[in-house]
């Protein structure tokens, strides 16, 4: 048992780290986090190719692009093959693709993606042949190849029985793939920078056209809520870079927005930002109807035995309708008071995600929902 003027020590103790924390800023967030340079964007590259060396999991003869495939690249490492002759199960047509990042050079190496296209069981053991990957543009930028790296595996018996856990059709190379074109950049390009917000805000343009204007007097504008313009100062002009990099290091507020995500495959339910509650009144029941029934046999009751035995269903409808009172939810003006008010209805994950819903449609709940 703690003693009076222990106590007493311990509920100040807890009231100074509550005003601490009611009155400490809101944390702020690096430039670098909340924004794209306009013009250094990344790119997707796709190509088609083939997967050797499986051990009888590729496609088989059904697959008739598999075995085109096959027949032209020996054709063209000067190899005649009858294509009656082509046995196919340690082969797989694949999709590769891959992202061509900013800045890249001729060498640079990016990690590739490869996944079947036909009937193949697993591609574990394979070994992707030299593919050519190219842009929407149609141009190669890049060159892929390499053994495979798979996530699942998958083992089967005798019997037919089996274990499999993850995907065997979809594989990774690790830097498998080279740069071979580079894409020109157009960063800088008359005398001015574009920063674009990875989450659209009129409220965090303003405050980053506030902390750029800090720095450099008078360069930033917001042209509107997703991009700010970026004049570049004469000194900067030669080093482009150098001022990147100083505004990617300027510390800024963002707005957090008001959102509830529920997930009614799963059950889950996430909340960010200023959610609030107003003052509601919350009921939730659920009608259940139970229909059960039951084998009877039926004697007949004729003399002589004239009648037959017949099996009859004898059915029993139950109705559960629990009677749930009516939850008064007080108002919460933050997060932890709308999470104490929520859990306090005692519902589970599915309901809540039915309540705050309705809540939603009644005005009750101020923030936005999104259903997954």
């Amino acid at each position: 048992m703690f003693s009076k003027n222990r106590y007493s020590k311990i509920l100040l103790a807890l009231v100074v780290l509550a005003m601490t924390l009611m009155t400490r800023p809101a944390r702020a967030d690096r430039l670098r986090d909340l924004v794209d340079v306009g013009g250094a964007r990344d790119n997707q590259l796709v190509g088609y190719g083939l997967v050797t060396g499986l051990a009888g999991t590729g496609d088989d003869t059904s697959v008739p692009f598999t075995a085109q495939s096959v027949l032209a690249m020996l054709r063209r490492l000067g190899v005649q093959v009858d294509p009656n002759q082509i046995r196919l199960r340690n082969v797989a047509a694949v999709v590769v693709t891959a992202t061509l990042p900013p800045f890249a050079k001729q060498g640079t190496k990016i990690d590739v993606t490869v996944s079947s296209i036909g009937n193949a069981r697993s591609l574990t053991g394979g070994v992707l042949v030299q593919t050519l990957l190219k842009g929407a543009d149609q141009k190669t930028y890049s060159i892929a190849q390499g053994p495979l790296t798979v996530g699942g595996f998958e083992a089967k018996g005798a019997t037919g029985s089996g274990v499999k856990q993850g995907t065997t059709t979809t594989a990774r190379i690790p830097e498998g793939g080279l740069v071979e074109r580079e894409i020109p950049l157009t960063v800088g390009e008359g005398g001015l920078l574009r920063l674009e917000l990875r989450n659209p805000s009129f409220g965090v343009a303003a405050r980053l056209t506030e902390a750029i204007n800090k720095k450099f007097d008078g360069a930033a504008s917001a042209t509107d809520g997703g991009a700010v313009r970026v004049t570049i100062p004469e000194a900067y002009k030669p080093k482009i870079v150098q001022l990147i990099a100083e505004l990617e290091e300027l510390e800024v507020i963002p707005v957090r927005r008001a959102r509830v995500v529920l997930n009614e495959r799963t059950g889950t339910i996430v909340a960010g930002g200023d959610v609030r509650l107003a003052p509601s009144a919350v009921v939730h029941g659920a009608l259940t109807i139970i229909v059960k029934e039951t084998p009877t046999a039926s004697q007949p009751l004729a003399p002589f035995g004239a009648g037959t035995t017949v099996v009859t269903q004898k059915s029993e409808v139950v109705t559960r309708d629990p009677s749930k009172p009516v939850a008064y939810v007080n108002e919460a003006p933050t997060l932890a008071d709308v999470s104490s008010a929520l859990s306090a209805l005692g519902l589970s994950p599915r309901e809540l995600t039915s309540v705050l819903q309705a809540m939603r449609a009644a005005g009750a709940l101020e923030a936005e929902v999104v259903v997954q």
